[in-house]
């Protein structure tokens, strides 16, 4: 498990890049709206319906009051298509957007790998904490540890909410 960013990806202290991409709830999602309003949980996962993928994902379902109560919100990004997610959203009651990325643009402007590096089998699974100003403050990287990256984003969300 690392908190390190690959090399020339983004990195803790960064500016997150902006984006603009389709979601699972409503058009297009853009994460300047959210600054200035609210912090940001980007968390980047291999594909829907997957059991690593499904367990992170409802982790985040079942934590998504505490991160809202801390200031937050959570937005989950894979591959997979509008419809896939809409689908993974509906069967697992998924409160948060999901984002389609499906030529992994944001995936390589954030800097996550398409595939593990260590196991060169999966994309990975990499999540941000990006806080009201902008400022990347979590870079958390476990492919096989999906549900530990709740915890550790809410714990950062709270400490950034609370400074």
């Amino acid at each position: 498990m690392s908190t390190q960013a690959a090399e020339g990806s983004v990195k803790v202290g960064d500016q997150a890049p902006d984006f603009a991409l389709p979601t699972s709830v409503d058009g297009a999602q853009r994460l300047k709206d959210f600054q200035g309003k609210k912090a940001v949980v980007l968390y980047f996962y291999p594909q829907d319906e997957t059991p690593g993928c499904t367990a992170e994902a409802c982790a985040f379902r079942d934590r998504y009051e505490d991160f809202k109560d801390a200031g937050a919100e959570v937005i989950g990004v894979s591959s997979d298509s509008e419809e896939s997610h809409q689908q993974f959203a509906s069967h697992h009651r998924l409160p948060f957007m999901l984002i389609s990325d499906p030529d992994s643009a944001l995936r390589k402007l954030y800097g996550v790998p398409n595939e593990d590096t260590q196991y060169g089998l999966l994309p990975g699974r990499v999540t941000y904490v990006i806080d009201k100003q902008g400022i990347v403050r979590l870079v958390f990287s476990a492919i096989f540890a999906p549900e530990q990256h709740i915890a550790e984003a809410l714990n950062i969300v709270k400490d950034t909410s609370n400074s």
